[in-house]
């Protein structure tokens, strides 16, 4: 085996002992951090969707071409969904500083260990 392939084996094999290695406190203060936005994120785009779906379906019942005689419906419809649209980023908002609130001791506990204070 030339001196090539030899460090190729080597880097592949450092990779792999690399994954039982104790987690760093800086990879779990990512961890708490990306666990404190995450649910507030998929909160945001699920709900964000489901208003727009609704201010399509809206739309859609609006219009005469489509369906005849659903344009009052139509139109409840689609405010609806965009008072669903236009709150989603204050729900957003909301969540997250409640999830922030919530967890802000680990992670300040955490960060001044890293830090050293």
């Amino acid at each position: 085996m030339n001196k090539n392939e030899k460090q190729i084996v080597e880097t592949i094999r450092s990779e792999y002992d690399n994954k039982e290695q104790e987690i760093s406190k800086i990879d779990e203060l990512k961890l708490l951090d990306k666990k404190t936005k995450l649910p507030a994120k998929i909160f945001a785009y699920i709900f964000g969707s489901f208003g727009t779906l609704v201010l399509g379906a809206g739309m859609c019942l609006a219009m005469p071409e489509v369906i005849e005689g659903y344009m009052p419906l139509g139109i409840g419809v689609g405010i609806v969904g965009i008072v669903m649209v236009s709150i989603n980023y204050a729900l957003y908002k909301t969540q997250l500083k409640a999830r922030k609130r919530r967890m802000s001791g680990e992670i300040i506990k955490l960060s001044d260990e890293i830090l050293g204070n």
